[in-house]
């Protein structure tokens, strides 16, 4: 579905839209005003009559440890075939579980999704690989196959792949906004950055690097994964191209192409239905164009400073255990405290160091910084704390965040945590209201609103609408892990009162704006779901 870019003025769709977007005290964002569970998408896509690769469940072989990944301690690197690449699906986007509670039953996945409706879908573009032909596979999660999309005409096509693979994702739109509406946009991308980051520890525990491709465009990436071919997509939901990731053992070769792939391509397969009819949102549509990525975006580098390293977390679990067994949690119990030491290693995660998983995989400098409602923290007083992830941003933010703020340094923290307390003070209620007047926010041991950079970013580069929202996501992803590793639980939160945090901090205008919120703290289980494991239903080794 190639994408029509006559928008003379992109920015201000894009911020229309943001606007149009936000949830408000008095009033939400429009939505569906109900769900309509004989309509509900399928959260598989499948493509009907491409060849299938059944790959094997190998994630149970992979012995890295996840202190090791999150440090970036790398093991020897896995070979490049396709019984590591099984392995690298199943840990990233692969299922992690089942989940039944009486007649109803569903899946989870080990890359979360809002509401988990999983718009995210992911594609593999490979050389001739052992066990594996050369071509562009759709990953389909519920059997654990590859897809074959399309299969070269020549033995040479894909040379330029050697010592790596590409993987692609991309988003349904619609699966998020069955329910939630003219907010899932935010939601997939979201879910995208999310995945970004499941992707590079899971890349990491097999000895690999993953590096975003940033200078790959929509159009060449939708024509090289076959989304743009409407002969396949008949009566199906479309899908949009999102972001590719280089992953391997060595580095991506310089000027790697989608468009010198796509040459000598033939496609088959036809996409399902998902949904018996669809519900447009135009607003989404406008906003998907108007954050068009273009061809020829210059590549980036970022050089993360010198930094010690991450303190230990005192983690004894396998890296593929801890990826599997992260959840997000529906309640906390509003007395589980976090001792100060282990909080600050969680914070310190979200910093950028060179070679350590997820943020290697990121080539932009940071441009979201957490605003920290502190609930409880041994040895660290209740109230609002900022994480300042660039310190060239802090004179700026200073500026901006207009109320009597003391900005002084947190007793105890790392010298080198660019954390800052604001003020003192019982933050619940603050967190509960803004938060959607949803209790998880106010019963965790922290609380966290994504501060992120917004008109600046986007003046003459509309499409960084999305990378702030991956950028969250992929934050929000760390903090999914580490509150794993920690003994307790996170959650993401979508609905949130966007402008009641922006008062809350007297900000004006458009210059920052909260894009994501996230809470961590002592779950409350419901004992009543019953969990299953992720491919007893395949009964293959």
């Amino acid at each position: 579905m190639k994408s029509d870019h006559t928008d003379p003025d992109p920015l201000a769709r894009i911020i229309a839209y943001h606007r149009a977007s936000k949830h408000h005290l008095d009033r939400y964002a429009p939505g569906p005003g109900g769900l309509d569970w004989a309509n509900q998408p399928d959260p598989f896509r499948r493509y009907a009559g491409a060849p299938c690769v059944e790959l094997p469940l190998q994630a149970d072989t992979v012995a890295t440890s996840f202190e090791s990944v999150r440090r970036g301690e790398r093991p020897i690197a896995y070979p490049l075939e396709r019984d590591s690449l099984a392995a690298l699906f199943e840990l990233a986007l692969g299922l992690s579980a089942w989940k039944q509670h009486g007649d109803a039953r569903w899946a989870l996945r080990c890359n979360p999704s809002s509401g988990n409706l999983h718009p995210t879908e992911g594609y593999l573009v490979c050389p001739a690989l052992p066990g594996l032909a050369a071509g562009v596979y759709h990953y389909l999660s519920h059997d654990h196959i590859l897809e074959q999309r399309a299969a070269p005409d020549s033995t040479t096509w894909g040379s330029e792949l050697r010592g790596g693979v590409v993987l692609a994702l991309t988003g349904i739109h619609w699966r998020e906004a069955w329910k939630y509406g003219l907010r899932a946009y935010r939601y997939c991308q979201h879910d995208s950055g999310h995945a970004i980051a499941a992707i590079a520890y899971a890349a990491a525990a097999l000895g690999w690097q993953a590096r975003l491709l940033s200078n790959w465009g929509d159009d060449e990436l939708a024509a090289l994964l076959g989304l743009d071919r409407a002969e396949d997509f008949t009566d199906a939901e479309p899908e949009s191209p999102e972001i590719a990731l280089w992953v391997g053992s060595e580095p991506p070769p310089v000027g790697l192409s989608p468009s010198a792939l796509v040459h000598g391509l033939s496609f088959t397969g036809h996409a399902n239905r998902l949904s018996p009819c669809q519900v447009h949102w135009p607003g989404i549509e406008d906003v998907n164009r108007a954050a068009h990525r273009p061809s020829a975006i210059p590549s980036t580098t970022f050089q993360a400073p010198s930094r010690p390293p991450l303190a230990e977390s005192g983690c004894p679990a396998n890296a593929v255990a801890l990826i599997r067994q992260r959840r997000s949690a529906v309640a906390f119990d509003g007395v589980t405290s976090l001792p100060a030491k282990r909080w600050f290693g969680m914070l310190d995660a979200l910093l950028p160091r060179t070679n350590v998983p997820p943020l290697d995989a990121w080539p932009w400098p940071p441009r979201v910084h957490p605003l920290l409602f502190a609930h409880r923290i041994d040895g660290v007083p209740p109230g609002l704390y900022l994480l300042v992830r660039s310190p060239e941003v802090l004179p700026e933010l200073r500026q901006a965040l207009r109320g009597e703020w003391a900005w002084l340094p947190v007793e105890h923290a790392p010298e080198h945590l660019p954390l800052y307390k604001l003020t003192a003070g019982d933050a619940r209620e603050a967190a509960q209201v803004i938060s959607c007047h949803q209790d998880i926010a106010a019963d965790a041991c922290f609380a966290a609103g994504f501060l992120t950079g917004f008109s600046g970013p986007l003046q003459g580069k509309p499409w960084v609408y999305r990378e702030l929202f991956w950028e969250t996501g992929l934050l929000g992803q760390i903090l999914y892990l580490e509150a794993e590793a920690a003994g307790i639980r996170a959650t993401g939160i979508g609905c949130f009162f966007d402008d009641a945090l922006h008062q809350l901090l007297e900000l004006d205008g458009m210059a920052w704006q909260s894009l994501y919120h996230f809470t961590v703290g002592g779950p409350i289980e419901d004992r009543r779901i019953q969990t299953l494991p992720p491919y007893a239903h395949l009964r293959r080794s």
